[in-house]
C-alpha cells in the first residue's frame, strides 16, 4: 500500500509517496513558502470599480486578489484565501493568487501549509530522494527507446519526447512514464506535450486512450492530440513543482542538497567538510550551518571550490 513519508532536513521539508520502494509521488516545501488558506492582507492597489486588486500580507507577500466587494479600499485590511502560492518564472515572478472572503475565518499561520501530505516521518531509503532530485534538476527521464525532456517555460511546462523507436511506438512507450513523472515532479498548471508527430487519425486515437486511462486519477483537463502531435494539460496550480524549484532556484535547490548530504555522512571523526561551489556556499545560512552541527555532532566547515558543478558539492567527515 502506498504510504507518505515525509523527511524534515534543514531548509526544507520533503514527501515521498513510497510503495513496494518505489516513488509514486513527491513534493518539496521551503520554509518561506506562504501558507495557502486563510490569511489577513492589507489591499494596497485597485483601480476604481473592479474587482480585482493588489494586497500584501503582513510578511510581505503580494496578492493578487480577485471578488473584491465595492466599499473594499486601498489601506483597508481585508480577509483573503490564499489559492496559490508564489511562482518563479525565467525573469518573472508570479504573485500569489486569493480570493476575497466575504465571510472571515480563523487566520492561521501562514508559514505553516495545510494542503501538504499527512506523512510517517521517516529517513527515505537510500537513493530514492536522490534519483527523483538528480531527474528534476535535469530536467529528462528516461524510458524504453527514449526520453522525456521536461522544461519550465513561462506560460507552460513544456515535455518533449525524444527517441529512436518508431513514432507511434515511442508516442505510447513515452505515456507511462509521462503520468509517472507529473506525479514525481509535482506538475500542474499548463503542460504541454509534444509527441512525435502521427498522420494517421487512428493513432493518434490509441495515444488519447492510453493518455485518458495513464491519468485517470489526476484531476485535470485535456486537449486531444492535435496533427502534429501537440496534447495540452491543464491541472490546477497551487505550488512550485519540483521541476520549477529546481530550474529556478539551483543554487539555492543544491545548497539544501548538500546540507542533506552533511547529514547522511558515513565516517569517525569530529569534523564534517562540506565543498561547494562559492554560489551554492553563499546560499548556505549560519542558522542552517549551525543546525547541521547540532544534527551531527561535529564541527562543520566549509570550503568554496569554483571548479565544482553546482549539484556537485560533497561532504566529508574527517578524522582530525
Amino acid at each position: 500500500m502506498a504510504e507518505w513519508w515525509v523527511e524534515r532536513g534543514i531548509g526544507e521539508t520533503r514527501w515521498l509517496l513510497i510503495e513496494d520502494d518505489r516513488v509514486l509521488a513527491a513534493r518539496l516545501h521551503w520554509p518561506e513558502d506562504i501558507a495557502l488558506g486563510p490569511a489577513t492582507a492589507t489591499l494596497t492597489r485597485r483601480i476604481k470599480g473592479a474587482s480585482r486588486g493588489l494586497a500584501r500580507t503582513g510578511d510581505g507577500a503580494e496578492i493578487n486578489v480577485s471578488g473584491l466587494p465595492k466599499d473594499a479600499s486601498e489601506g483597508s485590511k481585508i480577509p483573503v484565501m490564499l489559492t496559490r502560492a508564489p511562482i518563479a518564472e525565467r525573469g518573472r515572478l508570479k504573485r500569489a493568487q486569493g480570493v476575497y472572503q466575504r465571510t472571515p475565518t480563523h487566520q492561521g499561520d501562514t508559514k505553516a501549509r495545510s494542503t501538504q501530505p499527512e506523512g510517517t516521518q521517516r529517513r527515505f531509503p537510500p537513493g530514492l530522494w536522490e534519483d527523483v532530485w538528480a531527474d528534476a534538476w535535469e530536467g529528462e527521464v528516461a524510458l524504453a527507446g527514449g526520453s522525456l525532456i521536461v522544461s519550465p517555460a513561462p506560460a507552460m511546462t513544456v515535455i518533449d519526447i525524444d527517441g529512436d523507436l518508431p513514432p507511434r511506438d515511442l508516442a505510447l512507450a513515452a505515456v507511462p512514464a509521462l503520468a509517472d513523472t507529473l506525479h514525481r515532479f509535482d506538475l500542474a498548471g499548463s503542460i504541454g506535450i509534444d509527441f512525435p508527430t502521427l498522420a494517421e487519425k487512428a493513432q493518434r486515437r490509441a495515444v488519447d486512450e492510453a493518455l485518458e486511462q495513464a491519468l485517470s486519477g489526476w484531476p485535470h483537463e485535456r486537449t486531444a492530440m492535435n496533427g502534429f502531435g501537440f496534447v495540452q494539460l491543464v491541472a490546477r496550480l497551487e505550488r512550485p513543482s519540483l521541476l520549477h524549484r529546481l530550474h529556478l532556484n539551483r543554487a539555492s535547490a543544491a545548497a539544501r542538497m548538500l546540507l542533506r548530504r552533511g547529514e547522511l555522512a558515513d565516517g569517525i571523526g569530529p569534523r564534517l567538510l562540506l565543498r561547494a561551489h562559492p554560489a551554492v556556499a553563499d546560499r548556505l545560512s549560519q542558522e542552517w550551518l549551525a543546525e547541521l552541527a547540532r544534527r551531527s555532532g561535529r564541527k562543520v566547515e566549509l570550503e568554496r571550490d569554483p571548479a565544482l558543478a553546482l549539484e556537485a558539492g560533497h561532504a566529508q567527515i574527517l578524522a582530525s
